[in-house]
């Protein structure tokens, strides 16, 4: 059979840090091991009920079972516009200011070859979501990293970046709740973005994959909350994590108006939209009861006060995350991140991600999925506690 040879472009794709780790669990499980995997960020509880049947009684109407309209139908985006103004008092036109993505991996990744030239200026979180960078190197642009430190709250620090980066950057990923971190911003950190972005023409764009789970009381905040966002920056939401269906590959992009239509002619060329009745079920999520959601993140909460209380007990010094489903921990003296959690995996059979997989300054930590049931995560701590460490 004749092998052909792949794009340059296929080639400039970075390389997934995480395969060598599902790789490394495989070979543990097929080992006869009971492993505990908290290094994924795949929702463990079902789509809700009423969202399931919604979908079925959708399937069965022959209206769904034609082409949908390119850019969605208008039902589901009006949904959109009303769950954004029922949650976050954001009011959108649902024909300019709304786009349905494929999931919202596949805006992030469509956003840098919408807006950029080749060898244009980015500007990524470090740690950060590693498909950001797969969306840069398709448009052949440049990275320029901004730091995530502890003693910043994880949040870049703007005075920290070269003024001579600002003036090229053309775009800018944000993520609040963060993955890997869990932190979450403050309005005056946005309205500090929306000051910055309007003074060097930077395009924001706020992955708000995350924006449903806050703890502690505290509900985390949507970047065009803030006074300016839609003139300079864009919202990607999901419905993955709010309402358990990752595999439903739906979100949609909302904001500025020209980014917007940028995202809907280039989804023109490559989609005929989602399936109709893929988009009625989501409409019942957005506009339905919301009592799922406040059990999902209070489900979520309870699991991170179990877990985290846990590793404080054993000696381990750790920080509860303020929101996402993940918790960001540093490592013990001594060990690098990817060494840390090849040691879990192979004495306590325990995943956990290293952080050196989401960027240089994620060296130092591993992130845990809390999607699990609180009793293994109460087994994973007796297990971590076994191995003396601490």
């Amino acid at each position: 059979m004749k092998n052909f040879k792949q794009s340059d472009l296929l080639k400039q794709l970075p390389s997934q840090f995480f395969a060598s780790l599902v790789e490394k669990v495989a070979r543990v499980i097929e080992q006869g091991h009971d492993v505990i995997n908290l290094g994924q960020g795949n929702p463990d509880q079902p789509t809700p009920a009423h969202i399931v049947a919604s979908l079925q009684e959708a399937a069965g109407n022959p209206a769904h079972h034609k082409y949908s309209p390119f850019r969605g139908n208008e039902s589901f985006k009006q949904s959109i516009a009303e769950f954004y103004k029922r949650e976050y008092g954001v009011k959108l036109d649902s024909s300019s200011e709304i786009a349905i993505l494929f999931g919202g991996k596949a805006g992030l990744v469509e956003i840098p070859q919408c807006l950029l030239n080749e060898g244009d200026t980015v500007l990524v979180p470090d740690p950060g979501y590693p498909d950001y960078l797969s969306g840069v190197a398709l448009a052949k642009a440049k990275m320029e990293y901004m730091p995530l430190k502890e003693v910043y709250h994880f949040l870049p620090k703007y005075e920290d970046i070269d003024v001579t980066v600002l003036e090229k950057a053309k775009l800018m990923f944000l993520n609040y709740p963060n993955n890997p971190t869990g932190a979450v911003a403050s309005p005056e950190f946005f309205e500090e973005t929306v000051e910055l972005a309007t003074k060097y023409n930077i395009c924001v764009v706020h992955d708000f994959a995350y924006g449903a789970i806050g703890f502690d009381g505290k509900r985390p905040i949507s970047f065009l909350q803030t006074p300016g966002a839609k003139e300079i920056g864009i919202e990607i939401y999901t419905l993955s994590k709010t309402f358990n269906m990752a595999g439903w590959r739906v979100g949609f992009a909302v904001g500025n108006k020209s980014v917007i239509e940028a995202i809907n002619l280039l989804q023109d060329h490559m989609y005929v939209s989602l399936f109709g009745a893929v988009q009625e079920a989501a409409t019942t999520a957005l506009l339905e009861s919301q009592q799922c959601v406040n059990d999902l993140v209070k489900l979520y909460e309870e699991r991170r006060n179990v877990f985290i209380s846990g590793l404080k007990e054993i000696g381990w010094e750790v920080m509860a995350p303020n929101g996402t489903f993940f918790a960001w921990l540093k490592v013990p003296e001594g060990y690098t991140s990817e060494e840390f959690a090849d040691l879990l995996l192979e004495k306590a059979h325990v995943v956990v991600a290293p952080g050196i997989g989401f960027g240089s300054y994620g060296e130092g930590f591993v992130r845990v999925g809390l999607l699990t049931s609180t009793e293994r995560l109460r087994e994973a701590v007796h297990r971590i506690k076994a191995l003396n460490i601490f």
